[in-house]
């Protein structure tokens, strides 16, 4: 994939699959270490033991409509290919956590890409997942800078009468997650 967001859009799938009713994306760029993270933590159903030594297989998968399941198989690979790897953990009725490192300069390693229409993306993908999205950057300065959206949050506000799917919802969300990340970027 040409975006590491597309990843995460994949991945994240699986998560609401899984009937998760909470995802967390945590999003982390550390210049001083060289290290790019993202952990995906989903509270869904889970995989048994046995599934999750496999899950790294491309010809493994839960879906019922093809043999073949991608998502985690193409993460690893990007990974490994930037000096970083995958690590999975999962609990039955419990959730799964994902985590991917990259060395964030890797000449191979692709950006990181729209994670802004990512999230518009998965909001519009389940009306039932709430998202915790977290962004941080560690200057070379060693500045920490960091960005918080919660769906939850949003809902509070918003009451029972209005849908994150709205278009003036819709619109105030991707003007609060731009602004948001422009504002920590800014400090690299």
């Amino acid at each position: 994939m040409k975006e590491l967001s597309l990843h995460i859009l994949d991945l994240v799938q699986n998560s609401i699959a899984a009937e998760a009713t909470l995802v967390e994306l945590s999003i982390e760029e550390d210049f001083i270490k060289d290290l790019l993270t993202i952990d995906i933590v989903d509270n869904g159903k889970g995989m048994s033991k046995e599934f999750l030594q496999k899950v790294k297989d491309p010809f493994v998968t839960s879906r019922t409509t093809r043999r073949v399941g991608l998502g985690v198989p193409l993460m690893l690979a990007a990974c490994k290919q930037c000096d970083g790897d995958l690590e999975i953990s999962s609990e039955l009725n419990v959730g799964t956590r994902l985590k991917a490192y990259f060395k964030h300069s890797h000449i191979d390693r692709v950006p990181l890409g729209n994670m802004v229409e990512t999230m518009i993306s998965l909001i519009l993908c389940s009306t039932y997942t709430d998202y915790l999205y977290k962004h941080y950057i560690i200057s070379k300065a060693a500045e920490t800078f960091e960005f918080c959206f919660d769906t939850r949050e949003v809902k509070q506000v918003l009451g029972d009468d209005i849908a994150l799917s709205e278009p003036d919802v819709l619109n105030w969300i991707k003007d609060y997650i731009t602004e948001g990340l422009s504002n920590i970027g800014g400090g690299v």
